[in-house]
């Protein structure tokens, strides 16, 4: 007798397979790997799967934290705690390291967000490390910069992405070929939205962290923005700093992360309330609001 399933539970089923093929394609083409973890849902999810890919195995290539400085401490004693937990290796490139270095200039101003300098503290990582690709946790649904992505994304020498360079993807089909010095970004979640992220936390019981469930946190009210007080995100003057029930939907650099208010404190009120939010998870980010081209932009010069 067929057997029925909710259709949540055979998208998930669906979208891990696919993730899976492409994590294993990438693993068998390319010589040198690593896996970009942010300790947020999506980078998560997408190590889990790399474990999934391989086991018994133990995970094939390392986790790869480029730390601006500027965390949130609940993400680092997750990041700590799972990196343990699931068996990877964890390598933490800092970007005050490349402060330190005068390779990158802190941004001027009384509030210095370090989101953008990850990106040249992550091609050096590259460089030095001579990975010829790194898995990321990017979603198509994001940002419309996201949604020009390829699954295998080339990156030239300079660690600059070219969207007229990408590779049709036909038929589940990866053109892996490179040049001395490239490498590819590789995206196993790009057809993956938010609800199929939570509704697969869901169905395979994954830990996050707890900065995803509804709290009371101190705020500071900037430009339409939540951002949680801390000693890099003080208040401004005229800002208002109050205490909100808040949570976040995607976890960063704390300058640029802004709180939502919501009351869900579990998986499946998170779930029911995203069936009514009609605005993406990156309205919340700062960083994205440098004009309308602002991610674009950044992912020409290497940014994630």
């Amino acid at each position: 007798m067929f057997e029925h399933r909710p259709v949540s539970l055979l998208t998930s089923r669906h979208l891990e397979t696919e993730a899976i093929s492409i994590i294993r394609e990438a693993s068998g083409e390319l010589s040198r790997l690593g896996l970009l973890f942010s300790g947020g849902k999506d980078s998560i999810v997408l190590a889990h799967l790399v474990r999934r890919a391989f086991f018994p195995a133990p995970p094939p290539f390392p986790l790869i934290h480029v730390d601006t400085g500027h965390n949130f401490p609940e993400t680092l004693m997750f990041r700590d705690r799972f990196a343990d937990k699931l068996g990877f290796q964890l390598q933490i490139w800092s970007v005050q390291e490349s402060i330190a270095q005068g390779r990158v200039t802190e941004e001027p101003g009384p509030r210095p967000s370090r989101n953008r300098a990850q990106t040249v503290t992550l091609l050096d990582g590259i460089r030095e490390h001579q990975f010829d690709g790194v898995f990321g946790g990017a979603r198509r649904d994001e940002e419309r910069a996201r949604a020009k992505e390829r699954f295998f994304s080339l990156r030239d020498a300079e660690g600059r992405w070219h969207p007229e360079r990408q590779r049709a993807e036909c038929w589940g089909y990866f053109n892996a070929l490179h040049s001395e010095g490239e490498h590819f970004r590789i995206f196993p979640l790009s057809n993956w939205s938010e609800m199929d992220v939570w509704r697969y936390i869901k169905w395979r019981q994954l830990e996050v962290p707890s900065l995803y469930y509804s709290h009371v946190r101190r705020v500071v009210e900037t430009d339409g923005l939540l951002l949680a007080e801390s000693p890099f995100t003080p208040a401004l003057p005229g800002e208002k700093v109050s205490e909100r029930e808040v949570r976040f939907r995607t976890l960063g650099d704390l300058t640029c992360s802004g709180a939502w208010l919501s009351q869900a404190q579990n998986i499946d009120e998170v779930l029911q309330e995203l069936t009514i939010l009609r605005r993406s998870e990156r309205a919340g980010r700062a960083d994205d609001r440098h004009g309308s081209t602002g991610l674009e932009e950044r992912k020409v010069g290497g940014y994630f």
